[in-house]
């Protein structure tokens, strides 16, 4: 099992644990792409998960350089290890490397989260899916529309339909997540903010806009806005000179049972990434999607999310539109039986 990010380690603990349950000798082969404690290593403590057998400790770097590092590493592991199949999941850069690494030495690739699409070739992680679909030998598409997208690219072979083991990852850790201490007193409704996406981020006139349109949810709602930095966030608001808004609460990352109480109890949840969209979702919170786009559409399609983009008025006229639509749609993401398909099928299919 090849993994590098902290939603990887969420998606994968439940296949982890079924693993465990059933038996089945596996090791971990973390790829060391997020490095810090917070952003890492909190995460398999709180998760209650083994500890890697191997970390390649690559950390930041360009994508071609950090790809790059963790193929070397990961081929080297596996060439020793020779495993049976490997399991990468969703569609960052140590999804990318651990699935060519692995076809390179002609190991079966195994891809959770198969089939997503934004339809932005523009977006890195839209060209690691497709890649890593299209080398993969057994692909666990977790709805019938990820399906449908590989089937429009020809991908009908060894294709399930599992659902989303963030779904078995919530129920699983629900008593956990009710007991977390939170590092400040909550006020009686806030809005949720996170904000990370490279392509966000990493451009000034986007963030300035984004930060922007927060600002006056803030002040439209008259509520405080949460806002959990991620560091390169941090590092780009500093960087650019961008105020923030008085309304606007910074903390540190938190530990993942922490946000998901910090967002089960938020009002709206502001954010860019897909892992949020989905936890929004299953949690009964409504969702603005601060992108042009979604990997996660059945989550719009069903009113848990609304795509707002980027402009201030937009993301202010969103957030009005959704602030009040607290739990009135059905989860389409599953039933939280994804880890228990996933493995099984591993089990059929290995022998």
């Amino acid at each position: 099992m090849i993994l590098g990010t902290r939603p990887e380690i969420i998606k994968l603990a439940p296949v982890v644990k079924e693993l465990e349950k059933r038996g089945i000798d596996f090791f971990i082969l973390h790829t060391g792409q997020h490095f810090s404690y917070n952003m890492d290593r909190v995460f398999f403590e709180q998760l209650e998960l083994p500890q890697p057998k191997y970390n390649l400790g690559v950390g930041s770097g360009s994508h071609g350089e950090q790809t790059a590092k963790m193929l070397l590493g990961v081929e080297r592991v596996l060439t020793d290890e020779r495993p049976d199949v490997v399991i990468v999941q969703g569609d960052t850069n140590s999804t990318l490397a651990g699935a060519l690494a692995a076809v390179k030495l002609q190991v079966p690739v195994a891809h959770v989260e198969a089939g997503l699409r934004s339809f932005d070739m523009s977006m890195p992680e839209e060209v690691n899916r497709v890649v890593v679909d299209h080398v993969s030998t057994l692909l666990f598409a977790p709805t019938q529309l990820s399906r449908r997208n590989l089937e429009r690219e020809g991908i009908v072979e060894g294709v399930y339909v599992t659902g989303n083991t963030i779904v078995d990852a919530i129920m699983m850790y629900s008593p956990r997540i009710e007991e977390a201490k939170l590092p400040l007193d909550l006020p009686m409704e806030y809005v949720l903010l996170t904000l990370h996406r490279q392509e966000n981020v990493d451009n000034p006139v986007r963030l300035a806009s984004a930060i922007k349109g927060v600002g006056l949810v803030a002040e439209e709602l008259k509520v405080h806005v949460i806002f959990p930095v991620h560091p390169r966030t941090r590092l780009r608001l500093v960087e650019y000179g961008i105020r923030v808004p008085d309304g606007l609460v910074l903390l540190e990352p938190l530990g993942y049972f922490q946000f998901l109480k910090l967002l089960k109890g938020s009002r709206v949840v502001l954010t860019d990434s897909g892992g949020v969209q989905e936890e929004a979702c299953i949690l009964g919170v409504p969702c603005v999607t601060l992108r042009y786009n979604t990997e996660r559409p059945e989550t719009v399609y069903v009113g848990a999310n609304v795509v707002a983009g980027l402009d201030p008025q937009r993301i202010l006229s969103k957030t009005l539109e959704m602030a009040d639509k607290r739990g009135s749609w059905p989860n389409p993401l599953g039933d939280g039986r994804a880890a228990e398909k996933i493995v099984r099928t591993l089990k059929d299919d290995l022998g």
